[in-house]
């Protein structure tokens, strides 16, 4: 990559990252603009995926808004997300759980890691 475009990058680059990986639940806390006013939203579900590296990552989040299935990708050094919060640690072998968007009720859950 050419090196002027690496500086501009790791300039927009967190310099705190909250540390969760691919299964885990998290509650999203993302800023929406309404008209002249910001507030923060709270999205809560499971990680899907997290792809790329560097200024460009994202991450995807699925959960179950009554009864349908509600997916959301941020970038994970987005000044819009202003930080995400681990609730369960979630016991996964796969890097990308596209699966669970077939799967309804208890067969959609994935188990918890216990520490």
């Amino acid at each position: 990559m050419n090196k002027i475009i690496k500086s501009i990058e790791d300039a927009q680059l967190k310099s705190e990252v909250s540390k969760f990986n691919v299964g885990d639940t998290v509650k999203v806390y993302a800023k929406v603009k309404e008209g002249n006013r910001e507030r923060t939203q709270v999205f809560e579900g499971v990680v899907l995926k997290r792809q790329n590296g560097g200024a460009r990552e994202t991450f995807t989040v699925r959960k179950q808004s009554n009864g349908v299935g509600v997916e959301k990708t941020w970038p994970v050094h987005s000044p819009i997300v202003e930080k995400v919060e681990v609730i369960r640690l979630g016991k996964v072998r796969r890097a990308k759980l596209t699966y669970l968007r077939d799967r309804v009720g208890k067969r959609a859950k994935v188990k918890e890691l216990v520490r």
